[in-house]
């Protein structure tokens, strides 16, 4: 099982190796020197639940392990339901706010869905805005009792992956298709430009990383503060700076999550455009290349405009393109952790730190696995969530003939 500071239940008499080494130093235990240290542990009965004893030092033949001097009472272990108690406060609110995103997802497929349906349009007008602000309703009061009670670390970090994921996605899929519908054109070495586009995607992410914490480096004489400053822009901290974007533009001081992400977080956002676009933009490519010439020639003779054969022919015949692009790499985007733990800075404090660096802090740094394990499923839930909001906006827009 799960102890509440990261112990694991493991055989008795076992060698103490680098791991638990680290796990009791993480308990303030440091005097952990000698190859040959043992690790016990044993249940004891506190009067109002089982406890744990761990035991560690050098394993002498014919003692019992209580009978060692050095011991951490961890006491009662964190099982079961108790890590997901601590990680959404309420376990009841938590589904509250499952229940208030899928209302706000029913609330559009009813407009969509029965719109036509109804003699009159405001009736369904009506009933779609009321379950909408029913949900919303829902999502509120469930989120501040989440906040209130839960790990308001793991919380912030749902919010800031959200961020990097609406950003990033929006950005890699509108640049890729602008991209990728120039390319179309009759160009001159457009076989070149495809191979450059795919550069980016195909360098290490640390690697990568490691590029843009020099490029948007603090320092005044930094590569993009130089540039901005040919424009007569002041020199910003980039990945040292946790102002939110809307006050860095706007100078406007706003909390919540309409204040939007931190500029060190924006500049995580822009690895992620950098990274993905040229890779989205070929993909697109390939789907323009099977939309049929004659549909170009047909809009051309009966007068059409360019912006009007790009929103009426091109878009609607790669929606199903597009929506693939749109699911996968929002789920994609929330697995995103290599650049960032690589660009993360302690200047930025918890801005930067995605929902992914948080599990990843709480495995590895803290030594909570079961913990850990917990967040996961936590945010597969939302994951399955979103991915189905993706689904009933498009589904109407897809066209596989």
């Amino acid at each position: 099982f799960q102890a509440e500071d990261g112990i694991r239940d493991q055989p008795r008499s076992r060698g103490l190796g680098d791991v638990y080494k680290r796990q009791l130093r993480n308990l303030g235990v440091s005097n952990i020197t000698s190859n040959s240290s043992q690790i016990n542990w044993e249940t004891y009965d506190n009067g109002t639940n089982t406890s744990l004893k761990l035991y560690y030092g050098t394993n002498d033949a014919g003692t019992q392990s209580s009978s060692w001097s050095n011991y951490v009472d961890l006491g009662s272990p964190n099982i079961g339901f108790e890590n997901y108690q601590k990680i959404v406060g309420d376990i009841g609110s938590f589904w509250v706010f499952i229940l208030g995103l899928l209302l706000m997802i029913a609330s559009y497929w009813v407009w969509s869905e029965f719109k036509n349906k109804f003699s009159n349009k405001i009736y369904c007008l009506l009933i779609s805005l009321l379950l909408l602000a029913f949900s919303l309703f829902l999502i509120n009061i469930s989120w501040a009792d989440m906040m209130a009670k839960g790990d308001e670390d793991f919380l912030n970090s749902l919010i800031y992956i959200f961020y990097y994921s609406f950003f990033a996605i929006t950005t890699e899929v509108g640049l890729g298709l602008l991209i990728a519908f120039a390319l179309y054109q009759k160009l001159k070495g457009k076989q070149l430009f495809q191979m450059v586009l795919l550069f980016p995607y195909i360098t290490p992410a640390v690697m990568g990383g490691a590029v843009f914490f020099i490029i948007f480096g603090k320092a005044e004489n930094s590569i993009l503060n130089e540039f901005i400053g040919y424009f007569g822009y002041d020199p910003q901290m980039w990945l040292f700076d946790k102002r939110k974007l809307s006050e860095v533009l706007f100078g406007i001081k706003m909390e919540g999550f309409f204040a939007g992400p931190s500029l060190a977080l924006t500049t995580s956002i822009f690895y992620g455009v950098w990274s993905y676009t040229g890779y989205y933009a070929i993909i697109l490519l390939a789907g323009l290349s099977i939309i049929p010439s004659d549909l170009y020639e047909a809009a051309k003779a009966e007068g059409a405009s360019r912006w009007q054969t790009f929103t009426k022919i091109t878009i609607p015949l790669l929606m199903p393109i597009i929506f693939f692009l749109l699911l996968t790499g929002f789920i994609n985007s929330f697995q995103a952790f290599n650049h960032i733990l690589v660009m993360k800075t302690s200047s930025a404090g918890e801005t930067m730190d995605v929902v992914t660096i948080e599990i990843f802090d709480h495995f590895w740094d803290r030594v909570k696995f079961g913990y850990a394990a917990a967040e996961g499923v936590v945010l597969f839930i939302i994951l399955n969530v979103l991915a189905i909001s993706q689904y009933v906006i498009f589904r109407k827009r897809l066209n596989y003939d």
